[in-house]
């Protein structure tokens, strides 16, 4: 009997096709007690029942800009809770989600999510996901009507992991998956900021599967083409709570059984957050309320320095299989090996900034123990020699050109600036090449040479550490790559200049003991760009250092066997005759002490002039007439 007297979705079409604005309200109030959330084919029926207009006054009414006519009821916030239900139930149909019809209510559902309560949140979600997700027109008018800046207002208000925060990260991932790129201006990287904020806690406190969609949020925007802008924006915004929230978040990744990808996912979220907060990012206790953990200080640091370690042996094992190895090269092996190559520079850069961390760690001696920094540089070893056989594997196989190849180089050159003897071995044996390798961008080695530099720097400060370079030929990689610089000198070279002269600095101060003598083209080509680059100048630095190093290039030779070179004319000589007499008098009226290392400089151009004055008789008479 009772059976019988239900009402049925019949009864519910009827109402809908009423003449009467009540008959309509009393059929879609039957609608949400008849219809279940899956029956599609119901949904359907009800949405070509029901009068379009009648549904759009019941919204405005509920939104306060009207009455449903005729219905008799006060209760605005129930006519709103009613449309906000009817509409979502109509969005679960693909087909309709993409009609203009709905499309036209992603600006009512926004403007309800900033005016009213909670009550309708979870449904003004769901349309917005439902409608983005159905059509290129969702997403365009959910972006015209500002949703990122409503999803990221009401986001921070959300319960930690309600089904509204769900929807709101799906909406947001996919949202910024279609964005144009010139979409995000910096109104939207605020926006994009506050999101980070409200994301990075729901990675720190849950634990469940919305966790792992909140870090691939996480994942997606911080390896956006908008993240140089949006770091600077988190910058400016202060070291708030989600930087601890996004290390607890870390760690829970790294230190459990997880997929490979969402141990990607969480290298990505810490090399972000390390180019934010600075590598002791990675030594902080976070101290929250709301998250209490109780970890060692060095346990992040740990986690990542493993995990890094492991993604870039298996990565480049990966890479060397599809490069050399791999059968069969297809389009989807240039995907994978993009794919792999991006993983790769993130685990790089976390590997490089825990070498940063590391040569500084006299400021932190109190903050991590003896024994863990001896587990931290065996690590890194470990890693260096992995990154070396990478590159000896490249070089068996002919291949000098690679963005892999020179972020490789990168790192070695990172680390070897700190200890430049390990895996001295290695290094000889690859140094010629590493300083031959080229990015993919690259018409002749630069890069390579960058960042070797460092190393190379303090590896000539030893005799057997010029030995290495100069029977590696790498003497002539560096004074090739100096006198590049110093034909278009900017300031953002100048630290690049100084490590190069100072490389080939210790080479010609040790010129004797080394047996070595430099090529006469290469030797015409560095005085003529040394004289040109201080005659350019006004800084005593500049000024010095270009004097010392020509002053022991002038050891071997002679004015006129420099005059016999095609390269080397008069005019040539003026200029060294005008830097020798400069640095001479610069030295002389006791100005030295705003210049670098002045007291060895000026004792090497002396004592240099000493030696070969009366074979440069032009100099000589320039230095006396000053």
């Amino acid at each position: 009997m009772e059976q019988a007297q239900s009402p049925s979705i019949g009864d519910c079409l009827k109402l809908l096709k009423g003449e009467r604005d009540e008959q309509r309200l009393a059929g879609l109030l039957l609608v949400t007690k008849v219809c279940q959330r899956d029956d599609l084919a119901s949904l359907r029926a009800v949405y070509d029942a029901v009068d379009v207009r009648f549904l759009d006054r019941l919204f405005k009414t509920g939104m306060g800009k009207g009455a449903a006519a005729g219905s008799g009821l006060d209760n605005r916030d129930a006519y709103l809770q009613l449309s906000v239900t009817i509409v979502a139930a109509f969005c679960r149909i693909p087909e309709i989600a993409a009609s203009m019809d709905m499309v036209s209510k992603v600006p009512m559902a926004l403007k309800i999510m900033t005016e009213s309560n909670d009550a309708v949140l979870e449904e003004c979600c769901e349309i917005l996901y439902l409608v983005a997700t159905s059509s290129e027109d969702g997403v365009s008018t959910f972006c015209e009507s500002e949703g990122l800046k409503v999803i990221a207002s009401r986001m921070h208000t959300m319960s930690d992991g309600s089904r509204t925060m769900e929807l709101s990260i799906k909406i947001l991932q996919y949202v910024l998956s279609k964005l144009p790129r010139d979409f995000i201006t910096s109104s939207h990287l605020l926006d994009l900021a506050t999101v980070v904020e409200s994301l990075a806690r729901q990675f720190a406190v849950l634990h469940s599967p919305l966790k792992f969609e909140a870090l691939h949020l996480l994942s997606v925007i911080f390896s956006s083409k908008y993240l140089e802008s949006l770091r600077e924006t988190l910058r400016v915004m202060g070291d708030s709570k989600w930087s601890d929230y996004i290390h607890i978040g870390v760690m829970d990744i790294l230190q459990n059984r997880v997929a490979p990808a969402d141990k990607v996912h969480a290298l990505v979220l810490a090399e972000s957050m390390l180019s934010i907060s600075g590598e002791s990012w990675l030594l902080r206790q976070p101290n929250l309320t709301d998250c209490k953990v109780s970890v060692p200080v060095d346990r992040c640091l740990l986690l990542v320095l493993e995990s890094a370690r492991v993604e870039v042996a298996v990565l480049l094992n990966e890479l060397a299989y599809l490069k050399y190895e791999a059968s069969k090269y297809t389009s989807s092996s240039d995907t994978a090996l993009s794919t792999k190559q991006q993983h790769l520079t993130v685990a790089f850069s976390l590997v490089e900034g825990i070498i940063k961390l590391i040569s500084t760690m006299g400021e932190n001696e109190e903050v991590i123990s003896e024994a863990t920094i001896i587990k931290v540089i065996n690590g890194l070893n470990e890693t260096v020699n992995v990154v070396l056989e990478y590159l000896q594997d490249a070089k068996e196989h002919g291949q000098k050109k690679g963005n892999d190849l020179i972020a490789s180089v990168r790192l070695v050159g990172s680390y070897l600036a700190e200890t430049p003897y390990a895996s001295s071995d290695k290094v000889r044996e690859l140094l010629e090449y590493m300083l031959s390798i080229e990015g993919e961008d690259e018409a002749s080695p630069f890069y390579s040479i960058c960042f070797l530099l460092p190393m190379l720097c303090q590896m000539t400060m030893e005799i057997q550490g010029c030995k290495t370079l100069i029977s590696s030929r790498g003497h002539k990689a560096v004074v090739e790559f100096l006198v590049k610089l110093l034909c278009n000198p900017v300031t953002e070279d100048m630290d690049r200049i100084f490590l190069a002269c100072d490389t080939v600095m210790n080479l010609l101060l040790k010129q004797e003991e080394v047996h070595f003598q430099m090529e006469e083209s290469s030797c015409i080509g560095l005085l003529n760009a040394l004289a040109f680059w201080a005659e350019e100048s006004d800084d005593p630095s500049v000024l010095m250092m270009a004097a010392s190093i020509c002053v022991l290039g002038l050891d071997f030779t002679s004015e006129a066997a420099l005059l016999k070179h095609p390269n080397f004319d008069s005019r040539s000589l003026t200029r060294l005759c005008h830097l020798i007499s400069r640095s001479f008098a610069f030295a002389t009226q006791g100005m030295a002490d705003a210049v670098r290392s002045e007291t060895d400089l000026i004792e090497i151009i002396t004592s240099g002039f000493s030696r070969w004055a009366d074979r440069f008789p032009s100099i000589k008479a320039a230095v006396l007439g000053v």
